[in-house]
């Protein structure tokens, strides 16, 4: 009987209320945070703010004008739900009629609610909430949907790092998607495998460009990072191509250039899947040399070969693989764009093309609507 009169004593359910009140307080400081709690708090914030307004514009209609009710409801649409925003408009139109009521016709003076105020204050509240569908559409919430976004870029640009290479190895790259953009169809992935003593590099280039082409370039980052090294080099592009098939995309098909380099020797293979052919420098003769590997695109049909073409580089020789972007235009053909290619490198040989890579894309390839991609890999 002592025992069940201590667990209900006043002490006890007071412990007990007071930890069911952190535990929701948590609960909905990480929902919130993390984007799926409540958006209580703010709507009420919103629906203060608006009787707050509708007072300071009776009051004071020269230093608040009527449209100021704008302000609250382009904060809701980024901020609110859509159910949760019909409530704020509904307030913001009582606002309205309280002001138009208060401060007399719209003929009697310049401060009173017009039909013009009426359209800017209804244009705004429905922007507003096409965004706000928009973003309930896809789910994501508005605290973590611009991070997300950044995050994404992040893992791309991260995942498109060449691993440090040995002495007497440089390594230059340069991504630039079209229009200016932060999403591109065009990435990278590498890794250092058999203990460290070969440079695996896949440069892939997604049909489509931009954000139309980012979305996929994405899956397909993480994807071929994941098989890079997790299978022999020669296993890499069907499994690549496997794996585009049973995607089953409308545009699903990609170019693809796999890079196998010894770093002791310098001896290479090059695998491709219906990318442009790399570009050699020879040190010794001070020429470009075309490295031709043959293989059908990625995504197109099962069961796909993909020969290989050997070489080595020596000290001071360097290897090219770029996209066509960097090479091919409307008024250009690629066989015109190499060789401008290779006339702007030549500039930076007695450099060892230190910091190169996003000059070359400047010089040549600097307004051109497409995605561009350019590595570099020399032998000092």
């Amino acid at each position: 009987m002592s025992g069940r009169g201590g667990a209900d004593s006043p002490t006890a359910r007071m412990r007990k209320a007071l930890h069911r009140v952190r535990t929701g307080v948590r609960k909905a400081g990480v929902d919130y945070f993390r984007g799926d709690g409540s958006d209580w708090l703010a709507l009420a914030a919103l629906l203060l703010s608006v009787p707050a307004l509708a007072v300071g514009t009776v009051a004071q209609p020269d230093w608040c004008s009527p449209t100021a009710l704008v302000l609250p409801i382009v904060a809701g649409g980024l901020l609110l739900r859509p159910a949760s925003l019909l409530a704020l408009y509904a307030a913001a139109a009582a606002a309205l009629i309280v002001e138009s009521a208060a401060l007399g016709p719209y003929p009697d003076g310049p401060d009173r609610v017009t039909p013009g105020t009426i359209l800017v204050v209804a244009a705004v509240g429905f922007s507003g909430l096409l965004i706000a569908q928009f973003r309930s559409r896809v789910g994501v919430p508005w605290r973590r949907g611009g991070t997300m976004l950044f995050d994404l870029r992040e893992r791309i640009r991260v995942q498109s790092k060449l691993p440090t290479l040995p002495p007497g190895w440089h390594r230059e790259m340069a991504l630039r998607p079209a229009g200016g953009q932060s999403f591109s169809g065009d990435f990278v992935v590498a890794a250092r495998t058999n203990g460290g003593r070969t440079l695996e590099v896949v440069l892939t280039d997604v049909s489509g460009k931009g954000m139309d082409a980012a979305s996929r370039a994405l899956l397909l980052s993480g994807a071929f990072g994941g098989l890079l090294g997790s299978l022999p080099p020669h296993g890499f592009l069907p499994a690549a191509n496997g794996y585009l098939l049973r995607q089953d995309w409308d545009e699903g098909f990609a170019t693809s250039v796999h890079l196998v380099l010894d770093l002791d020797s310098g001896d290479y293979e090059l695998l491709s899947a219906g990318h442009l052919p790399a570009l050699q420098l020879n040190a010794g003769s001070g020429t470009w040399e075309q490295k031709c590997a043959e293989g059908p695109l990625l995504g197109v049909y099962d069961g796909a070969q993909f020969d290989p073409v050997k070489g080595r580089l020596r000290p001071g020789d360097v290897l090219m693989l770029f996209t066509d972007g960097l090479v091919e235009t409307a008024d250009r053909d690629i066989s015109e764009g190499m060789d401008r290619l290779t006339g702007e490198a030549d500039r930076y040989v007695a450099s060892g093309f230190h910091g190169a890579a996003w000059h070359l894309i400047e010089a040549v390839a600097k307004d051109v609507n497409d995605d561009r991609a350019l590595l570099l890999i020399c032998r000092d």
